[in-house]
């Protein structure tokens, strides 16, 4: 009854150019590979990929495991789109946004209780283009929780023993004595979660007017809801199918409404990778270096790509680059050459070099800096002087 275990795995892999997108399928409780094969096939045939994701019940209750396990395929699209980037399409069968999907939103939104920085999932982020919700969502009071479990395609029994139903209603009774005030706090977060994601792109609502677990009127309610938030919202309905098998009993209308979304989410990525590039080229443009002021430092300088700042070494190369073009600069002018042995050598060592300085009177008041002429017994000469400046 509790499932087959948390567990991942890609239902449909094709490499390279032929692989339109990914979509991330969150399958139903209790569900297994061979129920989602007519799904992946149908991707399959339209050029998507499939990575598909099944949950255990106490999953649904256990915040911390499903954490994990979206972690666990958050981690296995960053591969992916790290070596190309496509787009991505959440698809939620029946409990599945309740299993994991919204932990998924939550972790590529930043509002996770795990510490992880937005940057972390944030190309990943950017390739969620829309969301596909079959059967779907489910809103997780206590009623219906009880007749979720006692459901046919969860319990696959069409008549259990009378023992099981009164098992189920036990089990839930107990689990709303202990944990009711965290269940309506996990279920306030799971639709909050929802509404959020209003801006990643379209969604694509496939319900049934007698669908006994995912009511109508709550089907239109959440897209009424995404609608007033500025969704872009598609709601496919029909008179009668039972839950999670409208691919089963209209399958021409529903492959057209699958084929159509996934062909608007593909021109929605395009038109986004073209916006983001227009954008970085004209911030490349118009802001060739940031400059940032940082309290601790002085300035802080973010070079960019045509933008360098020397460094020390650089810079002293530079300099000596700089002095040897002056020191050629300075050789190539020619200044007149002195023979120290010539008369004019002579005439100016006899005015510069004082001959007999004995009776100078240097007061100590006088400044040694100056220069001054001084006669024996501490008289200027000016005759003297002027009659030297000549020679």
């Amino acid at each position: 009854m509790w499932g087959n275990g948390d567990r991942f795995y890609w239902g449909r892999r094709k490499e390279g150019g032929g692989c339109r997108g990914i979509l991330v399928v969150f399958a139903w409780l209790r569900s297994e590979e061979r129920s989602l094969k007519p799904y992946v096939d149908l991707y399959g045939s339209l050029g998507w990929n499939s990575l598909v994701c099944h949950v255990e019940l106490l999953t649904l209750f256990r915040p911390g495991k499903a954490l994990s396990l979206a972690s666990g395929i958050l981690n296995e699209l960053v591969k992916e789109v790290n070596v190309r980037p496509v787009p991505i399409v959440l698809v939620s069968f029946s409990a599945g946004a309740k299993g994991c999907m919204n932990k998924v939103l939550q972790l590529v939104e930043g509002n996770s209780e795990r510490r992880l920085t937005k940057d972390d999932y944030q190309l990943v982020r950017e390739c969620i283009c829309g969301q596909i919700y079959d059967s779907s969502p489910l809103d997780f009071t206590s009623d219906l929780r009880t007749q979720y479990l006692l459901h046919p395609s969860i319990l696959k029994m069409s008549h259990p023993p009378r023992i099981v139903p009164w098992m189920v209603r036990g089990f839930v009774s107990g689990l709303d004595a202990f944990f009711l005030n965290k269940f309506e706090e996990q279920r306030a977060e799971y639709w909050q979660t929802l509404y959020s994601s209003v801006s990643m792109g379209p969604f694509l609502l496939l319900c049934s007017k007698d669908d006994d677990l995912a009511p109508y009127q709550i089907i239109c309610s959440f897209a009424q809801r995404l609608r007033d938030l500025g969704g872009d919202i598609k709601l496919v309905k029909w008179n009668t199918s039972p839950h999670v098998a409208h691919y089963k009993y209209h399958e021409a209308e529903y492959k057209a409404a699958v084929s159509e979304f996934l062909a608007k989410v593909t021109i929605i990525y395009s038109s986004r990778q073209q916006l983001a590039k227009e954008t970085r080229g004209k911030e490349r443009v118009s802001n060739p270096r940031r400059t940032v002021i940082n309290p601790d430092k002085s300035l802080a300088i973010e070079p960019a790509d045509d933008f360098f700042l020397p460094s020390s070494m650089e810079f002293s190369e530079t300099r000596e680059a700089n002095s040897s073009a002056d020191e050629q600069n300075t050789s190539s002018v020619q200044l007149p050459s002195i023979n120290p042995h010539g008369v004019l050598s002579q005439i100016l060592f006899d005015v510069c070099v004082p001959r007999n300085v004995e009776g100078w009177d240097i007061k100590p008041g006088m400044s040694l800096n100056r220069r001054h002429n001084f006669t024996p017994g501490g008289r200027l000469n000016p005759m003297k002087f002027i009659r030297r400046s000549r020679l």
